[in-house]
């Protein structure tokens, strides 16, 4: 294996845990019925996969016990090496309607615990905000898994603003403090700018996950009114709406070409970066994996950046 190259590495929210500026999203790990796993990756290439991250320095991944019923998990504890020191692993809680008390979330956490092979995962985040159980009621569930040093931070996934800072509020009480905000941001979808929530985990030094960075795929170039998406974004990218983003497409690539010649997912992924959040793309595949690397280890200016905006609104207003 070549040896890693170490990004210069960022702490998640207030914990000093260090994090490469970029991770790695698993949910196509195991998944049959979203991404296709068995057909068009397989085991193998997460082998591969994990070795270009590790070559790379990329240390932080993203996984979810959901994520094919625990199947990526698996695949993480299996192919995540335990002598990588400063790997750091996080997954998520499911509250399922009849996930009704605290113990629930601490029999969720150790099934999480022996799937990945951790005898403590770095980061152990809420995945949705789902009733009927309150939020100060898992706050003090993922107190006691702290408590019980199960897991080391804690944080929350498709959090509104409102709804952070209860949770924020429920683990200060315990001394804790909310280490990360998962939710989805891209050149395509830029709502956590509008509603002040990307402003509000700076103020509270709270990070910032993005993840579908790529918007599914939609922000690689891949995809044209010629060449549109199978499946299940097939429904949410319509021809129209493919043919409303070649602009911003176009304008992806003539800025990585100033940047010998990033491609268009790599601007895409700087562009994350460059707004102070960290983005987590999936990778099915080793080459995958090295182009979404590829976006470390340079940086858009600041004049990039408005221009990638403003072709953002355009897209997003005939979209």
């Amino acid at each position: 294996m070549t040896e890693a190259i170490s990004p210069a590495f960022t702490t998640l929210g207030s914990t000093g845990i260090k994090i490469s500026p970029l991770g790695i999203g698993t949910w196509a790990w195991g998944d049959r019925i979203f991404w296709n796993y068995g057909r068009d990756h397989q085991e193998t290439d997460i082998s591969a996969t994990v070795d270009v991250l590790l070559e790379n320095g990329i240390n932080f991944v993203d996984t979810a016990e959901v994520y094919g019923r625990g199947k990526s998990e698996r695949l993480v504890g299996k192919y995540i090496p335990q002598e990588i020191s400063n790997a750091v692993i996080a997954s998520k809680f499911f509250p399922f309607p009849w996930r009704l008390t605290k113990k629930a979330l601490v029999r969720a956490v150790q099934h999480s615990l022996n799937r990945l092979q951790l005898t403590k995962i770095s980061l152990y985040q809420m995945h949705l905000p789902y009733p009927p159980v309150s939020i100060e009621t898992w706050a003090d569930a993922l107190h006691e898994v702290v408590q019980r040093g199960l897991i080391e931070a804690t944080g929350v996934s498709n959090y509104d603003s409102e709804q952070m800072l209860r949770m924020q509020s429920g683990l200060i009480k315990y001394g804790l403090m909310l280490a990360s905000n998962q939710v989805p941001y891209s050149l395509l979808d830029r709502k956590i700018e509008k509603d002040g929530l990307l402003e509000l985990c700076r103020d509270h030094h709270i990070s910032l996950i993005a993840y579908s960075p790529l918007a599914q795929g939609m922000l690689t170039g891949k995809y044209t009114p010629d060449n549109p998406p199978t499946g299940f974004r097939a429904r949410r990218y319509s021809t129209r709406k493919l043919g409303e983003i070649q602009h911003l497409i176009r304008t992806m690539r003539n800025i990585g070409q100033e940047h010998s010649g990033k491609s268009p997912a790599q601007v895409a992924l700087n562009w994350v970066m460059a707004k102070g959040a960290i983005p987590i793309p999936g990778a099915k595949n080793a080459r995958q994996a090295q182009d979404n690397a590829g976006a470390l280890g340079w940086q858009l200016s600041a004049n990039q950046v408005a221009i990638l905006d403003a072709a953002s609104d355009r897209a997003l207003a005939v979209s």
